[in-house]
């Protein structure tokens, strides 16, 4: 029977049609074999041995265009000759030995560092994150063979371990307290035999009106019905419009979902998690990210995509007018002296796709977030969820505690409109950040307190590659962030918003990463540090096609070597495209055998 090309199995990810087979437990003698043949790393002989970890790619600028998952760039070769079939299997069998004779040369160490455990220099460990849907309705593996290639093919380049969202919704979806950890007790055993460590998401929230998802998963189906009992429940802004991402924290420590609060829902999945997975906890399973709000970020759902709410680069929308967030402001406004301040958040500050100069609690001079007002109403909104992400983080560390896993918390890159004064985006979304204050030590010194890492996004964007009229300032957001990382003496994980394959993309993250923040303090206490980990934006079919793959391999590479790498970038993707080319042949004989 001909063998599967990965590319095929890949191109399955993105839903297109592919015969369901079960991978075993032990070696698959059809797609599996061609999947190591094609990526395994090479042999020293042939000078492209990636020992280890690898890179991460981002996204924003020139869109690449998607190539048929079941074409290659270069033309079809027709069958392959038997002295390069046995070559390949050679190149195979000499990688896999390779392979486990290697121990990793990353530790996850506490602290955040990714140190070299052999003294050979500082490195960033490269994860990729998996498909939304690897794990179906029904509690199984979506499209197994291809996840089985596209893990095989991930290790062999050197990639750390991969980010896969474990989802509330799919899990306890029946009814409280009941947890189905099926298809993920399948995934997980999947990582650790292909020597994968994992970053496991605890995503809270809906899948779905977000950039990026192509796929809906709901709340659990009682949760729902709450929320359809009492909106309340659900973020609401000054229009009146419901938000079903994710529980309005508002009602966080409230009994509102069938007699328990939401913080102990999120508990109890956790601990559930731990308990089921305590085997792999510590060893495979080496992070915990908790989700804290819409996307898994801390942030309120203040720019949401669904319907066309809003489109980038619009300011968005405080989501405070549901009557447990407009209760807690009422108290806070009579503990300030002020209860006219109490009755609902600003009614000034335009809609979801104004631009800051277009209101007046927004603009430049005179605005409202500048004054008495803008500073109490500020402080509570952002204060406010600082306070959710302690509650949730003191039971996360709690439930966890003693198992060898890092926690860690997503935040999200609002870059658009960073260089006006009052940096409304970010507002919105609940980081009090502005020209004259600092949002973030506060987020950091939050994470630090429970030795979580803080993973930031929009790593791989370029201040010049955005709409300039719109201010946006990625480098100059990352560098801030990295500084107050570095204040609250947390660390610091990364993570591209957007897919990205180009040499571009790669170098500002290798640059991003490395924290060289430059001025007396760069110099003095930066020189040595990293980022601890990063975490790739995502597993689809682009990824693997010829090019992309090959310019990934390079760059997998020289993230793991870190600062202490000495080869140049042409010499990175030489090797890499000498590794692509020598097992190519075994791809064109599994695309031929496709065709037919």
């Amino acid at each position: 029977m001909a063998s599967f090309s990965i590319t095929h199995q890949i191109g399955s990810l993105s839903g297109m049609p592919i015969q369901s087979e079960s991978v075993t437990s032990g070696s698959d003698t059809t797609g599996a074999v061609s999947a190591a043949a094609v990526w395994k790393t090479q042999p020293s002989n042939l000078r492209c041995i990636i020992k280890k970890q690898g890179g991460d790619t981002d996204a924003i600028s020139q869109p690449v265009s998607p190539l048929s998952p079941c074409r290659s760039p270069s033309p079809v070769l027709g069958a392959m000759r038997p002295e390069m079939s046995m070559a390949c299997q050679a190149l195979v069998a000499e990688a896999k030995a390779e392979a486990s004779a290697s121990v990793s040369e990353f530790q996850y160490r506490e602290g955040g560092d990714a140190q070299v455990v052999k003294g050979k220099g500082k490195g960033v460990p490269v994860y990729v994150m998996m498909p939304l849907d690897s794990v179906t309705m029904k509690n199984g593996i979506n499209r197994k063979k291809a996840m089985n290639a596209s893990m095989q093919a991930l290790k062999s380049a050197g990639v750390e371990g991969v980010m896969m969202d474990v989802w509330w919704g799919l899990v306890e979806r029946e009814s409280p307290g009941s947890y189905n950890w099926g298809g993920y007790t399948e995934l997980l055993e999947m990582a650790k035999k292909h020597g994968l460590k994992v970053q496991a998401v605890m995503s809270f929230h809906q899948c779905g009106g977000n950039v990026g998802d192509s796929v809906t998963i709901p709340l659990p189906k009682w949760v729902v019905e709450e929320i359809n009992k009492d909106q309340d429940l659900a973020y609401t802004d000054q229009w009146g419009k419901r938000n079903y991402e994710y529980v309005s924290l508002g009602c966080d420590t409230l009994p509102v979902l069938k007699g328990r609060s939401p913080v102990r829902c999120y508990s109890d999945f956790m601990r559930s998690f731990r308990d089921n997975f305590k085997h792999l906890i510590g060893d495979t399973i080496v992070e915990i990210q908790v989700g804290m709000g819409p996307a898994g970020e801390l942030r309120y759902p203040s720019y949401p995509e669904l319907n066309g709410t809003w489109k980038f680069p619009g300011i968005g929308a405080f989501q405070c007018f549901d009557k447990y967030m407009v209760s807690s402001l009422k108290a806070a406004a009579e503990a300030a002296g002020k209860p006219e301040w109490g009755s609902s958040g600003p009614t000034d500050a335009g809609h979801y796709n104004n631009w800051p100069e277009d209101t007046q609690f927004f603009r430049k001079e005179g605005g409202g977030w500048n004054s008495t007002y803008g500073e109490f109403f500020l402080s509570w909104y952002s204060e406010m969820l600082l306070n959710h992400g302690e509650r949730i983080l003191s039971s996360a560390q709690s439930i966890f505690e003693g198992t060898g896993v890092k926690i860690s918390v997503k935040v999200a890159g609002i870059h658009w409109h960073y260089g006006t004064r009052s940096h409304a985006p970010e507002l919105t979304a609940g980081y009090y950040n502005t020209r004259f204050r600092d949002g973030y030590i506060p987020i950091a010194r939050m994470l630090a307190r429970h030795g979580a890492v803080f993973n930031f996004t929009c790593i791989e964007m370029r201040d010049h590659e955005q709409p300039q009229d719109a201010q946006c300032a990625p480098e100059k957001l990352v560098r801030q962030v990295a500084l107050a990382t570095r204040e609250a003496q947390v660390p610091l994980a990364g993570e591209n918003a957007l897919p990205r394959y180009d040499d571009y993309a790669h170098e500002q993250i290798l640059h991003a990463s490395s924290l060289n923040l430059g001025g007396e303090d760069g110099s003095r206490k930066g020189e040595e540090q990293e980022m601890c980990a990063f975490t790739y934006l995502r597993m689809n079919p682009q990824l693997f096609q010829e090019d992309n793959w090959r310019r990934f391999v390079g760059f997998v590479k020289k993230m793991r070597e870190g600062k202490s790498g000495n080869q140049c970038w042409e010499q990175v993707e030489r090797e890499a495209e000498h590794f692509v080319h020598v097992t190519q042949p075994l791809v064109q004989e599994a695309v031929v055998a496709l065709s037919h």
